[in-house]
């Protein structure tokens, strides 16, 4: 990474994550902790108001803006990539997301920098059908609203079953995508296939379970599957 992108991504995350400590910072890049104090100093010297205080970490004035968004060729054409697979691989709203996002962005740049037609890196095909993503809008926005579904589920050996569970991410395995829940029948995080699952409907009458579940610790739950397992 040319040392000008690895500036403006420390401009980025001292903005987004003020105050943040030189260590952090240096976990986050992939440099060492002397290598951001020379960035810090970088930074100062080109007129960027970033100022730090010992024990709490670095912060920007509150009044910085980055300046006009600039993209080099291989960004465009891994932003084009990444919202054309987008829009075949997910649902409706995240796709329509990516498009508008797009958009935004070509608004900003220079219109000779951003012709997203003359991309050389492109996915035409099809990436997932419909029965993959049947559900997925709408697991998607139970995670967002924190409320829990009703599905119907036809496992791999093909038996069917009915839960209730607490979606909190969704997954995808390049051809499949998983949701990972808290199921409310087996009290622990549990995994679907989207695309095993044969309906699905919103249960609002749904109490949260009394221990705290979350994204986090579901994540940590699976970590320590995999270590248990041997697999590394």
């Amino acid at each position: 990474m040319r040392k000008a992108d690895r500036l403006f991504q420390l401009v980025n995350l001292i903005r987004t994550h003020q105050p943040i400590t030189a260590e952090q910072l240096a976990e986050r890049i992939g440099v060492c902790v002397r290598t951001i104090y020379r960035y810090i100093d970088d930074l100062s010297l080109s007129g960027i108001p970033v100022y730090g205080e010992p024990g709490v970490g670095y912060a920007l004035d509150e009044d910085f803006e980055l300046p006009p968004l600039t993209l080099t060729c291989d960004e465009i054409a891994a932003l084009m990539l990444g919202v054309e697979m987008l829009s075949r691989s997910t649902g409706t709203d995240l796709a329509a997301a990516a498009k508008t996002l797009l958009s935004k962005i070509g608004a900003v740049l220079p219109p000779r920098s951003f012709d997203p037609t003359r991309t050389p890196v492109r996915a035409l095909g099809e990436i997932l059908n419909n029965q993959s993503l049947r559900h997925w809008n709408d697991l998607y926005r139970s995670i967002q609203q924190q409320q829990a579904v009703k599905i119907v589920y036809l496992s791999l050996n093909e038996q069917l079953s009915q839960r209730v569970v607490f979606p909190l991410g969704l997954f995808y395995w390049g051809g499949k995508w998983t949701v990972g829940t808290w199921c409310i029948l087996r009290n622990a995080y549990r995994d679907f296939r989207v695309d095993r699952i044969q309906n699905l409907d919103f249960a609002s009458d749904v109490e949260s379970p009394d221990q705290e579940i979350s994204l986090d610790l579901y994540t940590k739950f699976q970590l320590e599957r995999i270590k248990a397992s041997g697999f590394h």
